[in-house]
């Protein structure tokens, strides 16, 4: 069985920074992609960014465009998750997720299979 853990989340001021981190181990074989999605209190969970290991191309969220930045090591299944200039909107908590395929829509939550028990974020103002 595939687990997914993240790591990293707190609380900050606007303006400030953090670095999330998130492993995946349970395979033998790579997952396809890896993402980060965020759930704020009352509103459904969203799409931030996203990795894809078979193209190495990124896709960010419009909010999140120049302020945040995904990187990560395909060989240890790990990806991170650079916060920059931190609004009181990004306020949530933050799931990490891992798909197993081929043809994985990155930015669509259907498309992975296994997910993170998640980190909060807190940005205050």
């Amino acid at each position: 069985q595939v687990q997914v853990v993240e790591s990293g989340g707190g609380l900050v001021q606007a303006g400030g920074s953090l670095r999330l981190s998130c492993a995946a181990s349970g395979r033998t074989f790579s997952p396809y992609a890896m993402g980060w999605f965020r759930q704020a209190p009352g509103k459904a969970r969203e799409f931030v960014t996203a990795i894809n290991w078979s193209s190495g191309g990124t896709v960010y969220a419009d909010s999140v465009k120049g302020r945040f930045t995904i990187s990560g090591d395909n060989a240890k299944n790990t990806v991170y998750l650079q916060m920059n200039s931190l609004k009181p909107e990004d306020t949530a908590v933050y799931y990490c997720a891992a798909s197993y395929r081929r043809w994985v829509v990155v930015t669509r939550l259907g498309e992975y299979d296994y997910w993170g028990q998640g980190t909060q974020v807190t940005v205050s103002s």
